[in-house]
């Protein structure tokens, strides 16, 4: 349920290593008591299809890993809407991408935050880097925080 709600999404490819972040951090949130009533998904990528539930939902939480920056250092940033072809909806789109299709689409985009890692590694395997795995705590504290308002980015 994501009417008026929090939806969480964790993102990447959970066989590249670090890119697996977002499912990691999912798993976590999915059962953190701090986010009960939250909608808490792991996603191969951002498709267009999230954007209906983007624009039903009061908040927006995306987690992903970052290509650049010292493994496991966290980021958090407010993502705007912005207004892409229709031709590059094919595949993925970029966090601001969604929240510009949620817009035009349905008219409304609530408040979406990225949490990013940065990974050390994207070679093949499920399991992240010891800096990720370090930096997880962080990445769930961060949404949580996000989540109950203490943190504004």
């Amino acid at each position: 349920m994501t009417d008026a709600g929090v939806l969480v999404v964790g993102y990447g490819n959970s066989l590249r290593g670090d890119d697996g972040i977002g499912w990691h951090a999912a798993r976590l949130l999915a059962s953190d008591p701090r986010l009960a009533g939250a909608r808490v998904l792991a996603q191969h990528q951002l498709v267009p299809e999230l954007a209906v539930e983007v624009s039903r939902a009061a908040l927006v939480v995306l987690v992903d890993a970052a290509a650049d920056g010292d493994p496991g250092a966290v980021l958090v940033r407010r993502v705007q809407p912005r207004r892409t072809d229709p031709a590059t909806w094919s595949h993925h789109l970029d966090p601001e991408s969604l929240a510009g299709l949620a817009k035009d689409l349905y008219g409304a985009v609530p408040p979406i935050v990225l949490v990013s890692v940065a990974a050390g590694s994207f070679t093949g395997g499920d399991r992240l880097s010891g800096a990720l795995e370090r930096a997880l705590p962080e990445v769930v504290e961060a949404v949580a925080d996000i989540v109950s308002g203490q943190y504004r980015a």
